[in-house]
């Protein structure tokens, strides 16, 4: 026969307890405290040790405070609702559900107002230099790009970093700061518009700087050189200078006589000096001009006739058609006149001066004389002993 369960009452527990740790004997204490408090009793069997009494009874009460945890957590994620994402989230007052977003386009947190967009966000990879300075920094065409791109994301590529080198192949880029989207932006609204000035390679996109009008900071390569190309100076020279020059424009006239003729007097055969047509689609005079160049280079007389063309810039640039006048020149100067105006009234360099206009739309050319000595760029407001810096900087390597 069974015999019936006992009850043990929390005041006899402690002393009943034999061979104790301090550990077990303030779980002991513990858990009489607790059934004082609540007034509960706990009844064993007859045949139950003491400490297989505490035992059991504190693997329940572990087992009672998982379940009140668990429970906390449940009811409060109820009673919180759409706004509750989980405890980490709620303790640190942030988190907000799908179903709070949905309901809103503008909200505040943490101090700042958040704007809700349908475009996804956009990285935007900008390879740039910091030994460039202020000429390289990105700032004003991300200002602008931020304006028509509100979800993009920046970041920033050293030019010379693995990664940098790596883009600049890939795209074949010639100026920085350059900019590269990543895929996303073809599900934006801009992509429409921008698609024309964009160059994809693989998943990626890089604006062509040049033709999107966007400032050039620091050129990486130097205009390409065509056999075709006006040329003075061996093919062989170390140093290649191409000027991109309009006939018509007093600032390349004063470029030309001020710095081109007496760098090529001075250098000689050191260098090779190119010179590419680039004037406004507009100007017929500076058309013909360039036509004439070109004809007279056919001749081996370019530099003599160049020098005509900019001293003589504003009798002929008044003219309505200088084909005569241009003829005229040629004839002056010792050349053939009848190999001239052959050459010049078919048009015979039309398809060379159409490359060298493009050269300079490729290399962003906006303003003329745009000289490069390697890859450095010469403006208008260089002076002959800037230009003699870079020439003998680069023929001393």
């Amino acid at each position: 026969m069974n015999a019936l369960p006992k009850k043990l009452m929390p005041e006899k527990l402690i002393p009943k307890i034999k061979n104790m740790d301090e550990k077990e004997i303030r779980e002991a204490e513990i858990l009489k405290e607790e059934l004082s408090k609540h007034e509960e009793e706990i009844f064993v069997d007859p045949d139950q040790s003491v400490e297989e009494v505490l035992i059991d009874s504190i693997d329940e009460k572990n087992h009672k405070i998982k379940n009140l945890i668990s429970m906390v957590i449940l009811l409060t994620g109820l009673f919180v609702g759409s706004l509750f994402v989980d405890v980490i989230q709620l303790a640190r007052g942030g988190g907000f559900s799908q179903k709070a977003l949905n309901s809103t386009d503008v909200f505040q947190s943490s101090g700042k107002t958040w704007v809700a967009y349908t475009e996804p966000m956009v990285t935007i990879k900008v390879v740039s230099d910091e030994a460039c300075g202020d000429a390289c920094k990105p700032d004003e065409v991300l200002v602008g790009l931020k304006g028509a791109l509100p979800t993009m994301l920046t970041e920033k590529i050293d030019v010379n970093s693995a990664e940098g080198k790596k883009l600049v192949a890939q795209f074949k880029l010639k100026t920085i700061p350059a900019f590269i989207f990543s895929k996303e932006v073809e599900k934006t609204e801009l992509f429409a518009k921008a698609e024309p000035f964009l160059d994809q390679q693989g998943d990626a996109y890089a604006i062509k700087s040049a033709e999107a009008g966007f400032p050039v900071g620091k050129y990486l390569v130097a205009p390409t050189i065509s056999d075709k190309d006006i040329k003075i100076g061996s093919d062989d020279a170390k140093v290649k200078v191409v000027s991109f020059d309009y006939f018509q424009n007093p600032d390349d006239k004063k470029f030309y006589q001020g710095i081109v003729a007496p760098m090529i007097k001075d250098y000689g055969d050191k260098i090779q000096f190119v010179f590419k047509n680039y004037f406004p689609a507009s100007s017929a005079q500076g058309a013909q001009a360039a036509m004439a160049g070109e004809c007279a280079n056919a001749q081996g007389k370019f530099l003599a006739y160049a020098d005509k063309l900019f001293a003589t810039q504003d009798a002929w640039g008044k003219l309505k058609d200088g084909s005569s006048t241009f003829k005229g020149y040629a004839a002056s100067l010792g050349l053939n006149a009848a190999e001239f105006g052959k050459c010049f009234d078919s048009k015979q360099f039309k398809d060379q001066i159409a490359a060298s206009q493009k050269d300079g739309q490729d290399f962003g050319i906006q303003a003329t004389p745009a000289m490069f000595v390697g890859a450095d760029l010469q403006t208008p407001a260089a002076t002959y002993d800037d230009v003699k810096k870079v020439l003998d900087d680069q023929l001393s390597k």
